[in-house]
């Protein structure tokens, strides 16, 4: 197994970029209105600046540009997102579980945007290319 390892600096780099690719439709969704059903939050509401920063964090992290700092404030976006609109301080059969409230989604992109701003852009990032 030891050829994975030969593989860990492009598996990272595809792993951050494919996040912050996904992450940003979040906010076109939010922002646009495009491919959902849902209505646009009101302008300048909590959930309009939470599309805002999906919409630009993601494409910051996505390229690798500003990635420690984009990729910190998208962690903590969706660790609000969970505790605010996911948990509810709902205890009660079992709803404080991401499986039962919905807020699985939330949880992976907190942890892995947190581990993206703890091991920064790596070697295929644009922040590289500027420094």
């Amino acid at each position: 197994m030891r050829f994975l390892s030969k593989l860990e600096e492009p598996a990272y780099t595809a792993m951050r970029a494919v996040a912050g690719f996904l992450f940003l439709f979040h906010g076109v969704q939010k922002l646009f209105g495009w491919l959902t059903t849902k209505a646009t939050p009101e302008v300048f509401s909590q959930k309009w600046f939470g599309g805002g920063i999906e919409l630009v964090c993601g494409a910051l992290v996505m390229i690798g540009l500003g990635t420690r700092f984009a990729a910190f404030l998208a962690s903590g976006t969706m660790a609000v997102a969970y505790f605010q609109f996911h948990q509810k301080e709902e205890l009660a059969n079992w709803h404080w579980l991401p499986i039962k409230n919905g807020g699985e989604l939330a949880v992976m992109y907190c942890f892995v945007f947190l581990f993206i701003a703890a091991r920064g852009p790596g070697k295929l990032a644009l922040d590289n290319r500027l420094r």
